[in-house]
């Protein structure tokens, strides 16, 4: 009866653990290389902060974490792409434009509930500069030169990013000059004002800091709350005569709604690791990037809050993409 017993408990036992075993074995997420999709071309800011942080998170991760660019549409055939994707390894980096332009596009094919946010990774002061022809060193120079030269060109970092709708609220709502946007992409707007493509250029300041700091453009103001510690000798926006004005590219982290939990809880702890690596952080302030330290539930609350911001600003302006 004894050994009937044993035999019995012996048996359920092994059961038990043939059951478990496929558990136990599971491999934890992630189980294959991670690829962040940028929705923007090479060289933008989107992809050099995505290919920073890339590098970082193959160590943390364990595994590739390849960066493949697609840009176009103002960044909606990246953000399409990664929507689409149910391989559980495949992520988004975005800008500003990630939440403006469900508002901007009435094709843009997604709405923010269509993602997750992992993280907003790194903030970027918006900057106006022009070729060194146009004689304006400051801001109420270049506008007093733009009245007098109505329909000036502005090479912009594409239609929906925060440097279009920055400079339209602020030649055309605030300044009530008139000016022609012209959508050139994040570094080839800074590049089109070099070759006086454009007098003016409206971009986040990463793709134009080369150029400021070898004095091939000309700096005029930067749009942050504050001063920029690259550029300490150029007044923002605010301090040239319109108090309050304000304008970012922040970049951001997201991943498909549809993502594992198991998957956002773990990069919801990397990222935040990745980004405080002292080489990382110096590296991107070289380029004045900073680190919100905006990951998970506070991340998602501050896009939300973003979108509604930047709907109002389009609503205002009256701009569109269609």
């Amino acid at each position: 009866m004894t050994k009937h017993l044993l035999g019995r408990r012996t048996a359920l036992i092994t059961g038990a653990a043939l059951l478990a075993t496929p558990r136990l074995a599971r491999a934890a997420w992630p189980e294959r290389p991670v690829r962040i999709i940028v929705a923007f071309p090479p060289a933008s800011s989107t992809d050099v902060v995505a290919r920073a942080l890339a590098m970082r998170l193959e160590t943390l991760l364990g595994h590739a974490v390849p960066v493949e660019n697609r840009g176009g549409a103002g960044g909606n055939i990246g953000t399409q792409a990664v929507k689409g994707a149910t391989d559980g390894h495949t992520l988004l980096m975005h800008s500003t434009a990630f939440c403006v332009n469900p508002s901007l596009y009435r094709a843009a094919g997604y709405g923010l509930d269509d993602f997750a946010t992992i993280a907003v990774v790194a903030t970027a002061p918006n900057a106006f500069f022009v070729h060194p022809s146009v004689p304006a060193r400051n801001l109420t120079e270049l506008l007093a030169h733009m009245r007098a030269n109505p329909g000036m060109a502005y090479a912009h970092s594409g239609t929906g990013t925060t440097p279009h709708l920055g400079a339209e609220l602020l030649f055309r709502t605030l300044a009530k000059v008139e000016a022609t946007p012209v959508a050139f992409g994040p570094a080839q707007a800074a590049t089109a004002v070099l070759a006086n493509q454009a007098p003016i250029g409206s971009t986040s300041l990463p793709p134009a800091l080369p150029l400021i700091r070898e004095g091939r453009v000309r700096p005029i103001a930067v749009a942050g709350a504050e001063r920029d510690p690259t550029l300490p000798d150029v007044p923002t926006v605010a301090e040239q005569g319109f108090p309050g004005f304000a304008a970012s590219t922040w970049f951001g982290l997201f991943a498909p709604a549809r993502q594992s939990s198991e998957a956002l809880a773990r990069l919801a702890t990397e990222v935040p690791r990745a980004m405080a690596d002292p080489e990382l952080k110096a590296r991107l302030a070289t380029l004045s990037l900073t680190d919100p330290g905006l990951a998970g539930a506070a991340a998602a609350d501050f896009v939300r809050r973003e979108a509604q911001i930047w709907a109002e600003v389009v609503r205002s302006s009256g701009a569109t993409a269609d």
